[in-house]
């Protein structure tokens, strides 16, 4: 008698996330309309903010995106196999070891230390490629990664002692371009073009620059070149805006469209009586006799802890509270007041029902981080539908 088993490659748990390419595609639209000429470079690193590198970049090179960010050669190369020919920019550089690879795929690396360009060019040499485009990165103010002014003239010098390397791009990042009356934007931008036009005197004359990222692209126009770089409004977000240290109600007109929903469905229901503590710790005890929704996901599915008694959920149409400490498979919501709930019903975590709406900023804001961790904290056991592709 042949055995009866469950697939293990397909999850049955029903916990998914669904990425709506529709959305994406529109949002990718609207920052183009947006930026006008300018190239939008669409980020897809950290498996495109947890939305799905490979599918996302499918959907985004098929919206006429001719360039693709990611964070190393190893986000990289998935898309390359995935048949994706449009510039990939590797936004951090390369490690040791990977730049015969870096050339081979024909991968643009940004780079700021003379060890980079020396590596390629010896790649270059090796594999008998005439010109391998780099991007030249500024610190401009950030304190991370990129060259500063003083670091400027050697490595143009050995630029311009390869037969092989092309600068075509130059570039910076912003530290702080949601907020909007920051000083040290103008200084920023005031240092990158102060690097710029060293450059420029050197004798180079790079094609493309960019300083951009999602917020600046909603924010300052002064900063845009011909190249921006959004990632977080591509998947429907932009951080919210401060000036003079508060919420600014300040419109970017871009549509954007959230991506991703997360949805899962009632596990178990249980009426519990008052004074019942609920959870790891008793952290939540019930004021009055109340029907209690198990859902089967946790932190360990990226649901953040600190949503532990303050977040909410909607189910059938109606919002929900979790109660109790979310744990590392299990969440509890209160659905007293709920008619009609069965095991079964579909949970939505982030997402919108006919009248009710929670997105991961109301995620980030109770759990007081960015909307950026809790995209990207969606871990790999929660499946990825992708609807309108």
């Amino acid at each position: 008698m042949a055995s009866v088993g469950v697939n293990p490659r397909v999850s049955t748990r029903p916990t998914w996330a669904e990425v709506s390419l529709g959305s994406l595609s529109h949002n990718f639209g609207e920052v183009q309309r947006h930026v006008g000429a300018s190239i939008v470079c669409g980020v897809v690193k950290a498996d495109a903010y947890g939305h799905g590198a490979v599918e996302c970049a499918l959907a985004l090179d098929k919206a006429g995106a001719r360039w693709l960010g990611v964070t190393s050669t190893d986000e990289a190369l998935p898309l390359r196999e995935a048949g994706i020919r449009s510039r990939i920019l590797l936004m951090t550089g390369f490690w040791r070891g990977e730049e015969q690879e870096v050339v081979r795929q024909n991968l643009t690396a940004t780079v700021w230390e003379a060890w980079h360009l020396e590596l390629l060019d010896r790649a270059a040499i090796e594999l008998n490629e005439s010109v391998v485009a780099v991007h030249l990165k500024i610190d401009s103010g950030m304190g991370r990664l990129g060259a500063s002014l003083d670091q400027l003239l050697p490595l143009l010098a050995l630029l311009k002692r390869s037969m092989r390397l092309k600068l075509e791009g130059l570039c910076t990042h912003f530290a702080s371009s949601e907020v909007v009356d920051a000083p040290g934007m103008e200084q920023q931008i005031e240092r990158f073009a102060a690097a710029e036009k060293v450059v420029r005197d050197s004798g180079f004359a790079p094609e493309i620059v960019h300083l951009s990222n999602s917020a600046a692209v909603a924010t300052r126009r002064n900063s845009w070149r011909n190249m921006v770089r959004p990632g977080l409004a591509l998947y429907g977000y932009t951080l919210p805006l401060m000036k003079a240290g508060k919420l600014a109600d300040i419109e970017s007109g871009i549509d954007l469209r959230p991506v991703l929903s997360w949805k899962t469905r009632i596990l178990s229901l249980r009426n519990v009586g008052a004074n019942q503590a609920l959870g790891y710790n008793g952290t939540y005890v019930t004021k009055a006799p109340s029907r209690i929704a198990v859902l089967p996901l946790g932190y360990a599915d990226g649901l953040n802890r600190r949503l532990s008694n303050r977040g909410r959920v909607i189910v059938r149409d109606s919002y929900a509270p979790i109660v109790g400490r979310i744990s590392m498979d299990l969440t509890l919501v209160d659905v007293t007041g709920i008619p009609e709930i069965e095991v079964g019903d579909e949970v939505i975590l982030i997402g919108s029902s006919e009248t009710r709406a929670v997105d991961a900023l109301e995620h980030a804001r109770l759990a007081e981080t960015s909307p950026y961790e809790i995209l990207c904290g969606l871990s790999k056991r929660v499946p990825r539908k992708y609807v309108g592709r």
